[in-house]
């Protein structure tokens, strides 16, 4: 190794930002998958008031945990601009801003016709008076009329944020770990199952129907194939690790030494969930706990996977 080479541990970049790609994917991805079942699989009320809702409050929070940690608070507004993507096109930051803030509004168009037809929302005193204003309703009533538009408009930015969350990371060089183009990937895939296994808890505790059988048994298989590509995903990441220069190498011994890591996340985030999903696609379940654990599982490794990248990435001087 070259005397000259120092390597060092980053500590910026640590649990906040975890939690901010985290809600950011889980968010998105939960509101996609929401409006493609609504559209093509089953027309679903509470499904999308609950997916929808809960996916906006999750971007929110992401954000907001974001913006609090920058350090000039005017960043905000500029990141907010939406001109900034013309003028600086590899503003990775201002690129996700906006997908969540379109993501969040067509979420919002998309399940406002819902909205009527829940009388809950009636008697709530904000919401209600603003359900009642005729710019809303018509709005409510072009969100009817073109659904898969205004849908796809919400999934198109989800996918989008989902995707950016990862290729945020991969515009750091100095950062072996994450300048890697199957970060993205990674990243895509863990939001994509995390939401997955959110939907199925709503489904499983909240929602409850019978009728809604074969969606839950459709998440679960949906599911399956997503946690399988992610476990080939970090295989790979694994050898290109392990053989790619130092700072690579030195993530690696990071990782792979650690049992928060390999047990936590791998075990526990991954392959037990696997294993509990495959037996109820093979074979069912008396009960729906085990398919209950095996989401709430998930969804602790999809954390766990962010909080293990920030920790593990490792920056040389020079680069």
């Amino acid at each position: 190794m070259d005397a000259t080479m120092n390597f060092y541990t980053q500590d910026i970049w640590t649990w906040w930002i975890a939690i901010y790609l985290y809600f950011g994917g889980l968010g998105a991805a939960t509101l996609a998958v929401t409006f493609l079942t609504d559209m093509y699989l089953k027309a679903h009320r509470d499904l999308v008031l609950w997916g929808a809702f809960s996916g906006i409050v999750l971007l929110s929070l992401g954000s907001l945990m974001l913006f609090i940690h920058l350090l000039d608070y005017r960043a905000v507004i500029y990141v907010l601009n939406p001109m900034i993507l013309f003028t600086k096109p590899d503003a990775w930051i201002a690129w996700g801003t906006q997908f969540i803030v379109w993501m969040m509004f067509w979420g919002v168009i998309y399940a406002l016709p819902y909205m009527y037809l829940t009388p809950l929302f009636d008697k709530m005193p904000v919401v209600g008076k603003l359900l009642d204003l005729a710019l809303v309703k018509k709005i409510a009533e072009l969100s009817s009329r073109f659904r898969k538009v205004v849908g796809w408009m919400a999934t198109i930015n989800g996918v989008g944020v989902a995707v950016y969350t990862g290729l945020l990371l991969q515009s750091f060089p100095a950062v072996a770990l994450w300048h890697n183009p199957g970060v993205p990937l990674l990243f895509t895939v863990s939001a994509f199952s995390t939401a997955m296994a959110f939907l199925l808890l709503i489904m499983y505790t909240i929602i409850k129907r019978e009728e809604d059988e074969h969606i839950r048994h459709f998440y679960e298989r949906v599911d399956l194939i997503l946690i399988s590509a992610e476990l080939v995903i970090l295989f790979s990441f694994y050898h290109y690790m392990s053989s790619g220069n130092e700072s690579a190498m030195h993530s690696a011994q990071l990782l792979w030494n650690d049992l928060g890591w390999l047990i936590g996340f791998i075990g526990f985030g991954l392959i037990v969930p696997f294993f509990l999903e495959l037996r109820g696609v093979l074979k069912g379940w008396a009960s729906h706990l085990p398919i209950i654990t095996a989401s709430v599982l998930v969804l602790i490794g999809g954390y766990l996977l962010r909080h293990y990248f920030m920790y593990a990435g490792v920056y040389a001087y020079p680069w």
